[in-house]
C-alpha cells in the first residue's frame, strides 16, 4: 500500500479544506509515494515518538498538531521541531498532521470531547463562515436531469441532513452564434429563442473545481453560461466548538469533579461558582479563549477549553462557568479516534496508538 492511499483515507475523515488558514496540515514530511510499512498515530509527532516508530517498523507519523508549523530558515538541531524533521527525514518516516481539519469536523475534536461527557444534543458552537457558495447555471430541459445528478454526484446540493438539494426555474433564453460557432440547437448566425431550465445549486467551496468539472462534462452546450457567488450563510455542520446537554443536570463542583475524572485532568482552573445548575456545556479542545463570547450566547451553564489567561476570567462575568482543563487533556481522545477510524477504513495493516505522553505540561 502507498502512503498516498492512507492519506485519501485521513482526508476522508478530515478534509484539509476544513482547517483554519493559519494552519499547516496534510502530508508535512515524507513522499505520498512511498510504500507504507505502518502507521504510528500520535498527539504531537516529536522526537520520542519518531523513535517509536522507527523501532515498531512504521514509516508514517500521523499527528494532531503538526510538529511544523511556522515556517523554519535552518534546520541544524538546535531545537525539538528541528530535531524531530532531522530523525524522521534520516529514517524515511512520513509525518502527516490533521489539526484544524478535525477540529472543524462535525464528528471530530469536539465531538470527541462531548461524547466523553455524556452529552447530548450536540451542535457546533461557532459555524464555519465564507465556506458555502452557489452555482447557477442554464440548460435545455432535455438536459436538465442529467445535468443536475452530475452536480449532485460532484458533491453539489447538500444542506444540512438533507442532499440532492437544487432550485430549478423555466424561462426563455436567447442567442446567435457568429461563423466560429457551432451550436447544438440552430445554425450559425439564426436567432434561437427555446425553452430554458435555470438550475441553482448550493456547494462548499473547496469543491468547486468538482462541480465546474461535472458542469462541463455534462452539458450539451458549446458555450456554458454559469455563474458562481459566495454566500453569507454559516456552515451549520462545519467549525469549532460544539454545546450540548448533560442528561442530568449537576452542581458546579460535582460538574467539574465529573469533567476532571472524564478528561483525566490533573488540575482545573476555573472562574467563580455562579450558583447555578450546569445543564448546557460548550467545549472547544484546545485554546479557546476567543469562545467565550460565543459559549456566553448561545447560554451555555459551562465552557470548557484550555490556555486561558488571568484576565480572560474574568470574561465570564458570572454568565457561566468557565473552565481551563488543560490543552492536552482537552484533545486526549483524538489519538485514539483517529487509530479507530483507520482500522475500520484499513483492514489487515499496522496501525499503532502511540504510547508516547507528548503532553508537555506537568502538576504537582
Amino acid at each position: 500500500m502507498k502512503i498516498a492511499e492512507i492519506l485519501s483515507v485521513l482526508e476522508e475523515m478530515a478534509p484539509l479544506a476544513y482547517a483554519e488558514d493559519f494552519d499547516n496540515v496534510g502530508l508535512l514530511v515524507g513522499d505520498q509515494n512511498w510504500e507504507a510499512t505502518g502507521v504510528l498515530v500520535c498527539h504531537d509527532a516529536l522526537e520520542n515518538v519518531i523513535e517509536e516508530a522507527i523501532s515498531k517498523k512504521c514509516n508514517l507519523v500521523v499527528c494532531f498538531h503538526p510538529i511544523l508549523f511556522s515556517g523554519l530558515k535552518k534546520i541544524t538541531g538546535k531545537n525539538y521541531v528541528e530535531r524531530s524533521i532531522i530523525k524522521a527525514i534520516k529514517n524515511d518516516i512520513a509525518i502527516y498532521a490533521v489539526h484544524t481539519a478535525l477540529d472543524n469536523h462535525l464528528e471530530g475534536v469536539n465531538k470527541i470531547f462531548c461524547n466523553a461527557l455524556g452529552l447530548i444534543n450536540t451542535k457546533i458552537l461557532i459555524p464555519k463562515q465564507n465556506f458555502i457558495r452557489k452555482l447557477v447555471t442554464y440548460t435545455i430541459p432535455e438536459n436538465a436531469e442529467k445535468l443536475r445528478n452530475a452536480l449532485f454526484d460532484a458533491g453539489a446540493g447538500n444542506i444540512g441532513n438533507y442532499e440532492n438539494c437544487s432550485f430549478n426555474s423555466k424561462g426563455i433564453g436567447t442567442y446567435m452564434g457568429n461563423e466560429y460557432s457551432n451550436p447544438e440547437i440552430g445554425e450559425r448566425f439564426e436567432f434561437v429563442e427555446g425553452d430554458e431550465i435555470k438550475i441553482e445549486v448550493i456547494f462548499e467551496k473547496y469543491l468547486e473545481a468538482k462541480i465546474l468539472k461535472a458542469l462541463f462534462s455534462h452539458h450539451v452546450y458549446e458555450e456554458i453560461a454559469y455563474e458562481i457567488y459566495d454566500l453569507q450563510n454559516k456552515h451549520q455542520n462545519i467549525g469549532l466548538g460544539m454545546i450540548g446537554e448533560l442528561k442530568i443536570p449537576m452542581k458546579e463542583k460535582d460538574f467539574l469533579i465529573f469533567v476532571k475524572e472524564k478528561m483525566q485532568s490533573d488540575g482545573i482552573r476555573h472562574s467563580n461558582f455562579t450558583g447555578k445548575k450546569i445543564i448546557k456545556v460548550a467545549v472547544l479542545g484546545g485554546s479557546g479563549s476567543y469562545a467565550i463570547k460565543n459559549a456566553i450566547a448561545a447560554g451555555a451553564n459551562a465552557f470548557l477549553t484550555a490556555d486561558l489567561k488571568y484576565h480572560q476570567f474574568y470574561e465570564a462575568e458570572n454568565a457561566l462557568l468557565l473552565a481551563d482543563i488543560g490543552h492536552f487533556e482537552s484533545e486526549r481522545y483524538t489519538k485514539n479516534y483517529i487509530v479507530d477510524y483507520l482500522r475500520k477504513k484499513i483492514l489487515n495493516f499496522a496501525i499503532i496508538l502511540s504510547e508516547e505522553n507528548t503532553n508537555p505540561v506537568k502538576y504537582l
